[in-house]
């Protein structure tokens, strides 16, 4: 079961969705425009938003940018639009799927699932022998969704969170970009600067840069690598007057 926020305003297909979603013993909120999905997610925390483009009083990707300055649920687009150009803009900013209208409840309930497996909301089952990853010193439990660094928590957003532990479960080893954006981003196509932008946020939260890295590594046309940073050298012994 999972929480589920409705942003719709046709009201028809409004009320199917809450049918279909409460049949399907999801707990569903509905709202008919931004400003109120906005307070809706400030306010309570949901498993996955089902975001309509065509909002009376703002454009559901404008309000998809606003969304995800406040939270990182993960977000469904559910469009009459096919314009490939603006479906791959919608997911650079940050749109977790999307499904063209009309589309049948099959289809939704099979990308809501997919959604939720990958960001482990909405009582999906977690492996109990998921360990703690240890890097250096990163620690990394992806059975809690928590890291530390030093012994220091990481307030990291999901998607960090799902690279940097993709990374770590591969310390040393350089991941190619199209393998991130396949794994970490369910994507087969997309802009590497979406990557370069969670990097750089994940440097940031590391205490690193691309300058100077410690544990994130870049190796430009190949891919990324995590590894340990180098131990610090033992200063020589002071030699006897």
């Amino acid at each position: 079961m999972a929480s589920v926020l409705v942003v719709e305003d046709d009201q028809f297909v409004r009320s199917a969705l809450i049918r279909h979603l409460t049949d399907a013993s999801h707990t569903v909120r509905s709202v008919g425009t931004a400003l109120e999905a906005l307070r809706e997610v400030a306010h309570v925390r949901f498993d996955v938003v089902i975001l309509d483009l065509g909002l009376p009083d703002l454009d559901g990707s404008e309000a998809l940018k606003m969304l995800r300055g406040i939270t990182d649920v993960p977000v469904i687009i559910a469009t009459a639009r096919d314009d490939e150009a603006e479906i791959v803009r919608l997911l650079n900013d940050g749109a977790d799927d999307y499904l063209t209208k009309p589309f049948s409840v099959e289809h939704l309930s099979a990308r809501m699932a997919a959604v939720l497996r990958r960001s482990g909301s909405g009582g999906g089952a977690e492996d109990p022998l998921a360990g703690v990853i240890r890097v250096g010193g990163l620690a990394i439990d992806p059975l809690r969704r928590q890291a530390e660094l030093d012994g220091a928590a990481l307030d990291l957003t999901r998607r960090e969170f799902d690279l940097l532990t993709f990374l770590a479960g591969r310390p040393g080893v350089v991941v190619p970009r199209k393998e991130l954006l396949a794994e970490v981003w369910q994507q087969s196509y997309g802009d590497d600067q979406t990557i370069d932008v969670h990097l750089s946020w994940l440097r940031r939260k590391l205490g690193e840069t691309a300058a100077r890295p410690r544990y994130l590594h870049t190796l430009r046309g190949v891919g990324v690598k995590l590894e340990p940073p180098e131990p610090e050298p033992e200063p020589e012994p002071e030699r006897p007057q």
